[in-house]
């Protein structure tokens, strides 16, 4: 094996958050998607500098909006809020639309140019046809850790409720043009990159260490942020950072599975104070659940534990926003987490999208006028 490689965790403030927003910018005429970053990001930034909110992504077609290091998911998905403006009034006159969701309908893969930016261009010459598939957009949730040792813990502890985070935003049913039969369609293309996918379940931090260690050694990686794992830390912030979901197609979804991940933060958190034990499952289980969430969504049957007792996702998630509200009350999110019942009751991203194709007979431009129609209105229509 190679030298470990020292990770230094940097201590944050506990259940502090952060969230990024991976958003599409779409032809306002067409529908299809504009390669136009690059000119937004000039007038967001004449001066060239990176902007704290508005950033760019490996595709031309990208916008990461992020908020601040925020006490509660409402102020952060304000930042969220006051940044997409910004973007949309440099848009607008350009004839460009905002769109969220987890691809975008009927976009092709092989048309979308990628940011001139060395790293990205390493990453697609590295992993050719499947790194230039990655039309994909995510939402990532940062949550403060007040002390190395609790990140490994809840990290396996989150894989745990993975299906619930998975299904509750999955919004990726189209791509290429065709209906896939998957709710989140992004989860299994992402996961083809390497050191993406769910993360080893690692006990200590020295075997993080070694890891990594040994993946820069034999030159899988060059720096620690090229672990693409759907749960992972990102020491430099303080943080566990969860890149389960899907991206959004509104911002009170995004805020409602938001809270969610936070009060699970806290929850293991807490238990971890009390010395309790956290809840772990086999790999094999886990990876059958993110299967499972990314086919089946609203109506997958997802494994609840290590003796491989099964229930209906939404009765479990219903369970946890019942179990979790004093969390929630503790990290002022309460609203934000009663919003996740609407999504039980009402469906989740990828259910609208199917339904607005079937009534317009699987035309996907009317899926994308949806879907922009829902970036601006802030809510679920």
């Amino acid at each position: 094996m190679a030298t470990p490689a020292p990770i230094g965790f940097t201590a944050s403030p506990r259940s502090t958050v952060g969230l990024e927003w991976e958003v599409a910018l779409v032809d306002a005429d067409s529908g299809d998607l504009r390669q136009a970053a690059a000119a937004i990001l000039a007038q967001v930034s004449p001066d060239g500098s990176e902007h704290p909110a508005i950033k760019q992504e490996l595709l031309l077609n990208t916008i990461e909006v992020a908020s601040g290091v925020c006490r509660t998911v409402g102020e952060a998905v304000g930042d969220l809020r006051r940044a997409l403006d910004q973007v949309q009034e440099i848009a607008t006159p350009l004839r460009i639309e905002l769109a969220g969701g987890g691809t975008h309908p009927f976009a092709q893969a092989s048309r979308q140019k990628v940011t001139d930016k060395e790293r990205y261009a390493t990453l697609i010459d590295r992993t050719q046809w499947w790194g230039r598939q990655m039309l994909i957009y995510g939402v990532h949730v940062h949550v403060g850790i007040e002390d190395r040792d609790k990140v490994l813990p809840i990290s396996r502890a989150l894989m745990t409720v993975f299906p619930h985070l998975q299904s509750l935003s999955a919004s990726s049913p189209f791509w290429g043009g065709e209906d896939t039969g998957y709710a989140s369609n992004r989860a299994l293309l992402f996961q083809q990159l390497p050191t993406a996918g769910l993360p080893p379940g690692f006990d200590e931090w020295h075997q993080l260490e070694q890891y990594v260690g040994d993946m820069l050694h034999v030159g899988v990686i060059d720096q620690f942020n090229e672990l693409r794992w759907d749960i992972r830390p990102a020491p430099h912030f303080g943080t566990l950072e969860i890149r389960v979901a899907d991206g959004a197609t509104n911002l009170l979804e995004l805020g409602a599975v938001s809270a969610l991940t936070h009060c699970f933060v806290e929850h293991f958190s807490t238990l971890l104070d009390e010395g309790r034990p956290l809840p772990t499952m086999p790999t094999w289980f886990l990876q059958e659940n993110k299967w499972r969430s990314a086919r089946y969504g609203m109506d997958a049957i997802i494994i609840t534990n290590d003796a491989g007792d099964e229930e209906l996702v939404t009765d479990s998630v219903t369970r946890w926003v019942a179990d979790l509200a004093p969390v929630a009350e503790r990290l002022g999110c309460t609203d934000e987490l009663a919003q996740v019942a609407t999504i039980v009751r009402r469906g989740a991203s990828y259910q609208r999208q199917r339904t607005v194709a079937r009534r317009n007979d699987g035309d996907l431009a009317a899926v994308v006028r949806s879907l922009v129609e829902e970036m601006a209105a802030g809510r679920p229509l």
